[in-house]
């Protein structure tokens, strides 16, 4: 598998740079969302593994990667951007493909636009969030955004270092580095997840595929099975993998893509 290198490019919205990956080639478009403490970049390797059929487009959602951050985190901020984005590429319609945050904010952009979405691929983004008080990514606040020097930025992310590393970026004016979200709007942004998303996923009929992973932390069993159930024309995909399942079965992952796209 030869890994695509993608183009970085950006529009601007009321002020605000989004910035997005586009995998280029001629093939059918696939816009690709990631979740939260992510960025486009996370879908490279699928981007590869699709092959010339389809032009992967992976934006840094807003307050994300690359992109500036945002006033608000609100479902319809999010899907104001992605919309934009569309229509700055010229494209009227794609399959969407979303992780968590990605995956919820996928299937609100098919409730809403429905004309825009061909189809979408879920990837771990649940239906029924409860608020338990206390964000899960709670523990993100304990951060700096920025710090002098990048091992002094790692150092305080403890055992996320690893994972964080990668999307570590300097400061415009060469000062020192910043982590690639904030940890502030992080937890904001999460805490708009929760609550009862049912309406929306079940607004549409167009094909859908959900992929769960069996040891999900986000995800119950239960509330997967009951989702691909409920809604018509949706095919499910279970695999031995926890929340982050693009990455822990990047194989299974791919080949669970592919073959959905394949009936479109």
């Amino acid at each position: 598998m030869s890994i695509q290198q993608p183009a970085r490019a950006a529009l601007t919205i009321d002020g605000r740079v989004l910035s997005y990956l586009d995998f280029g080639g001629t093939g059918r478009p696939l816009l690709a969302l990631h979740g939260h403490l992510s960025e486009g970049s996370s879908f490279t390797a699928l981007a590869a593994a699709l092959g010339p059929d389809w032009r992967v487009i992976a934006p840094d959602q807003r307050g994300h990667g690359d992109s500036d951050r945002a006033e608000d985190y609100t479902r319809a901020g999010y899907l104001a951007d992605l919309v934009a984005l569309l229509d700055h590429l010229g494209i009227d319609r794609a399959v969407v493909l979303g992780h968590s945050l990605g995956g919820i904010n996928g299937y609100h952009l098919a409730a809403e636009h429905p004309s825009l979405v061909e189809a979408f691929i879920n990837v771990e983004g649940p239906v029924d969030l409860p608020d338990h008080g206390t964000s899960p990514l709670a523990f993100v606040l304990n951060f700096p955004y920025t710090a002098a020097t990048r091992e002094d930025l790692l150092a305080a992310c403890g055992p996320l270092a690893p994972a964080v590393a990668p999307g570590l970026r300097r400061l415009p004016d060469g000062s020192g580095w910043r982590l690639p979200f904030h940890p502030q709007d992080t937890v904001d942004s999460e805490n708009l997840v929760h609550g009862d998303h049912w309406k929306q996923w079940l607004a549409t009929d167009c094909p859908a595929l959900l992929i769960h992973g069996l040891r999900s932390q986000a995800l119950p069993t239960p509330q997967a099975l009951d989702m691909a159930e409920r809604r018509p024309g949706t095919a499910y995909r279970a695999l031995d993998a926890d929340h982050f399942v693009l990455q822990a079965d990047p194989d299974g992952s791919a080949a669970a893509v592919r073959e959905f796209l394949a009936g479109l």
